[in-house]
């Protein structure tokens, strides 16, 4: 009866991993059902769009090409940004002027970091978070987590079977029966995973369901072209990140910026 020591810890396994995960959904769907009303009467933000597209990076992002835009800021294809307007016309802007510094000239890799960790980018994401549009902090890979956690359990049972029917002497039932054993609690990690990735994904880091909604129509009226007015192109920019910038140069100072801080790490 060896095998019944091993089958023990493999219902154990799958089934604190399946509740955790169930857990981990029927929260998600509480926020997502307490988000859906208030999403609907919200009108996005470009900063908003940005935090719940890509995050604190995304917003800080989006302020550079915004201020870079209209001539207030320089971003060379150096990859160093220097300050033209040092009047900033909103807390975003201010964070990012700021984080310059005085002499008005930065690499634009600790320019973007210092922005994205702004009290202005936290206070943004703490109003998304009441709004019920963007996810907890202490949330946002729960279910993702979760599911690992399944995935994990379910390797473990396997293996937990295996043993069991490949030592010598562990059983007094024919090896169909233990096996037949192991496919229940196998069957019920498998079962879980099934059923959340139908109804919890696909994930997002930083929007919540109501979240992603919005952001989705905002992205089908300001269509994927290149063209459009200037609101239009920074919602791409905000959805999109770099790869949606139409300029060649301002493109290349964003990318120097991210090929800089890849040498430095």
């Amino acid at each position: 009866m060896f095998w019944v020591l091993l089958l023990l810890p493999a219902w154990a396994v799958a089934g604190v991993a399946c509740t955790r995960l169930c857990l981990a959904a029927a929260r998600a769907a509480a926020v997502d059902r307490e988000g859906a009303a208030a999403g609907r009467e919200h009108d996005l933000t470009l900063y908003e769009v940005a935090f719940l597209s890509g995050g604190p990076a995304r917003v800080a992002e989006l302020t550079l090409v915004s201020m870079a835009r209209q001539r207030r800021l320089l971003l060379a294809h150096t990859g160093w940004a220097t300050v033209v307007d040092p009047r900033g016309r909103d807390d975003m802007e201010r964070s990012v002027i700021g984080a310059i510094g005085p002499g008005g000239q930065s690499r634009i890799a600790p320019v973007r970091a210092a922005a994205a960790a702004a009290d202005a980018v936290r206070h943004l994401a703490d109003r998304l978070v009441v709004a019920g549009l963007a996810v907890p902090y202490g949330s946002r890979t729960t279910v993702a987590a979760g599911m690992r956690r399944v995935r994990l359990a379910t390797a473990a049972v396997v293996a937990l079977a295996t043993a069991a029917l490949l030592l010598p002497g562990s059983s007094d039932l024919p090896r169909s029966l233990v096996a037949l054993w192991f496919a229940l609690p196998l069957a019920l990690t498998l079962s879980c995973l099934a059923i959340a990735r139908v109804e919890a994904h696909p994930y997002s880091h930083w929007a919540s369901p109501a979240g992603q909604r919005l952001v989705g129509s905002l992205v089908q009226r300001v269509g994927g072209g290149a063209g459009g007015d200037d609101r239009a192109y920074l919602a791409r920019v905000a959805v999109r990140g770099v790869r949606a910038i139409g300029e060649p140069e301002l493109r290349a100072a964003l990318a120097h910026r991210d090929d800089h801080r890849e040498r430095r790490d």
